[in-house]
């Protein structure tokens, strides 16, 4: 009797791992760092505080790109100023479409952010975007991203 149960404790253990193996690798649990958006991963650490400017221009246009490998998509605008045309990072797709506030071609802008490099390029990962009289509020002031839902 002692057997079958130390048997069946055993196969239940071994069935158990091999589903939470399962569901791993199909993403079930790939929610953690909200794919190479969260507070500690390699890209929002790019972003400097200390290096904030802001910029005005009309949008040229709307769209995607993927920043670094292994990320989700980020909402990005091509910023035509009267100095440049930059990229604005506004931060992952997922999260900026579901905003209130829609950013179109056309649209006049001014965007405080971070200015980075990628590859070779500047661009802007931004922290607030004023559109009329609406502010999209997306890093806090340490640079914290909205989404990422960590608290001080």
């Amino acid at each position: 009797m002692k057997r079958i149960v130390v048997v069946l404790i055993a196969l239940s253990i071994t069935a158990l791992g091999v589903t939470a193996e399962s569901f791993a690798q199909r993403g079930a649990m790939k929610w953690k760092g909200s794919g190479g958006w969260g507070q500690g991963t390699p890209y929002n650490r790019m972003y400097d505080p200390a290096k904030v400017e802001t910029v005005s221009g009309t949008v040229e246009s709307v769209g995607t790109a993927v920043p670094m490998k292994g990320m989700y998509a980020a909402a990005t605008l091509a910023l035509k100023t009267e100095k440049e045309t930059i990229t604005v990072h506004l931060g992952p797709e997922w999260y900026i479409g579901r905003l209130d506030t829609k950013i179109a071609k056309g649209d006049v802008v001014e965007v405080k952010g971070s200015r980075v490099t990628f590859d070779g390029k500047p661009v802007i990962i931004a922290a607030e975007l004023k559109k009329d009289d609406n502010v999209l509020t997306l890093r806090d002031s340490s640079g914290i991203p909205a989404w990422s839902g960590w608290k001080r």
